[in-house]
């Protein structure tokens, strides 16, 4: 059973825990404001250039205007988030004299996330919101099992995608979607025939299309030209594939499908193309990753693609797509008729592929959009109130959540999380003293040692600069630079006395 908070407030100031290594709260606040802004100025250059180069095409004087622009709010909303952590910190300390369990991170970060979120452009607010929220809950629900208040899902990360995704598919096959990205998703693992325009229109279905020779007469031209190609093998492994894609073709399909061809085809075809794009996506990151092992060993990309982890992700991808469409058409044939209710137990049996590459960000993930999305529905439908200011709220919330985390019980934060804190202050969030902290009787520091064993990183740095003015001026021997004697800045000497006057 984990320790209980045994006290509320504690006595100590902010040098001995906010920064001990130096008695300046300004320097604290300016040498992590500087730090941050250097790091975020390389997080979102990366980010934003990605973004333009990723349009495929030549970026016009506008363009590259904008994203200048973009990468320059954008940092300055971060590097405010860490400037004003640090500011509020001290302030706060300072009013009250003392630290309480609230103080100490969670209302420092609240306010100072809340005045970040303004300086960020709009249009972003809502992807940071989800992106915090759903490390927040997991880390929530971390708290709750280390404290023994509930215990862990076998699968829980399943069924939250399960029940999120069959409302998604819902929404994707009874109503014309907007411009949301998780509709985009939606249409490259499912397709776009089981979108909301296809069902009961089967004029649109563009029917079985033959080739304009027999599959003998094709063969028999394949045949003749692998005689004349150096590559026999080649040629006829190409000829099987035709052969086998246009008997798979030509299978049966019921009516009410809206898709071309037949059902075995729309089945086989849609989940072996899931699977190649994620096994040729998986391994590409890794390659990318893991480029500098490769390049000393060569040998090492065998253990990249053969890797069981490998398989995961693409075993997930390729079996939801082909249990989607397998469960979607078995329904038509069963009903003869099209429905967006299939979507739900269509959606239900192909979540069972998720078992294969179970992630809790991607669950979360899903399990948000899914709450954005109903919540926007109810509004539009006037059956539940419009909160404006929810998502910047709930940024700020789910935001101080995880800095409470990183300060007082580090080890139910996402490990990679406490990795961009870390790198985002220059190490600073692991040299806050977590001694005096201990005294709330959550075994603060040792779980700071775990963390930072676990993380590789360490909390022995040191930030000496300062911006208080040196107190002492000193006169040195110009032979050996040996210090002679010092005296004091604030101590003038009177000429005519003689005597040193404060």
């Amino acid at each position: 059973m984990p320790a209980k908070l045994s006290k509320f407030s504690i006595d100590v100031g902010c040098k001995e825990y906010a920064h001990p290594w130096t008695n300046s709260c300004i320097s604290t606040m300016t040498g992590i404001g500087l730090h941050s802004l250097q790091e975020s100025l390389r997080i979102y250059s990366t980010v934003y250039i990605i973004t333009l180069l990723m349009k495929g095409k030549i970026p016009s004087k506008d363009d590259i205007v904008r994203t200048i622009l973009g990468i320059l709010q954008s940092t300055a909303f971060l590097s405010w988030s860490a400037f004003s952590y640090s500011m509020f910190i001290c302030f706060l300390i300072r009013i009250l004299g003392n630290v309480n369990i609230l103080t100490a991170s969670f209302i420092p970060s609240f306010l100072s996330s809340l005045t970040a979120i303004l300086i960020e452009r709009p249009s972003r607010r809502t992807l940071l919101c989800l992106y915090v929220s759903n490390i927040a809950v997991e880390t929530l629900f971390n708290m709750g099992v280390w404290r023994g208040y509930f215990g862990t899902i076998p699968y829980g990360q399943v069924y939250i995608f399960a029940a999120s995704i069959a409302v998604l598919l819902y929404f994707y096959r009874s109503r014309a979607v907007n411009k949301d990205s998780i509709y985009r998703i939606i249409r490259f693992v499912v397709g776009p025939y089981e979108q909301s325009q296809y069902l009961g229109n089967e004029n649109t279905n563009p029917g079985i299309v033959t080739s304009s020779q027999s599959p003998e007469s094709t063969c028999s031209s394949m045949r003749r030209k692998s005689k004349r190609h150096t590559f026999n093998i080649i040629w006829k492994s190409f000829e099987v594939y035709k052969q086998i894609i246009n008997n798979l073709k030509h299978k049966s399909r019921n009516p009410s499908c809206p898709h071309p061809y037949s059902c075995a085809h729309y089945i086989l075809t849609g989940g072996a193309k899931l699977f190649s794009i994620g096994m040729c996506a998986h391994v590409a990151i890794q390659v990318f990753l893991q480029s500098r092992k490769i390049f000393t060993k060569p040998k090492y990309i065998k253990d990249i693609i053969f890797k069981k982890k490998s398989l995961n992700i693409a075993t997930f991808l390729g079996g939801f797509a082909a249990l989607y469409k397998l469960t979607s058409c078995s329904l038509r044939r069963i009903y003869n008729k099209d429905s967006s209710k299939f979507a739900i137990p269509a959606s239900l049996i192909a979540s069972t592929a998720f078992i294969a590459f179970p992630n809790k960000t991607l669950a979360l993930y899903f399990m948000w959009k899914t709450l954005q999305l109903v919540w926007n529905d109810g509004v539009e439908k006037g059956m539940l109130p419009e909160v404006k200011w929810f998502s910047i709220f709930l940024y700020s919330f789910s935001t101080a959540v995880l800095f409470h985390a990183a300060i007082i019980e580090p080890h139910n934060l996402r490990l990679s999380y406490w990795k961009f804190m870390y790198n985002l202050s220059g190490g600073r969030v692991a040299v806050m003293s977590r001694i005096p902290l201990n005294e709330f009787g959550l075994n603060t520091y040792k779980s700071l040692q775990e963390v930072l064993k676990k993380t590789n990183t360490t909390d022995k740095h040191h930030h000496n600069y300062s911006l208080e003015p040196k107190r002492f001026f000193c006169i040195k021997d110009k032979t050996d630079q040996t210090t002679l004697f010092c005296i004091k800045k604030d101590i003038v000497y009177h000429d005519n006395s003689g005597a040193w006057i404060l």
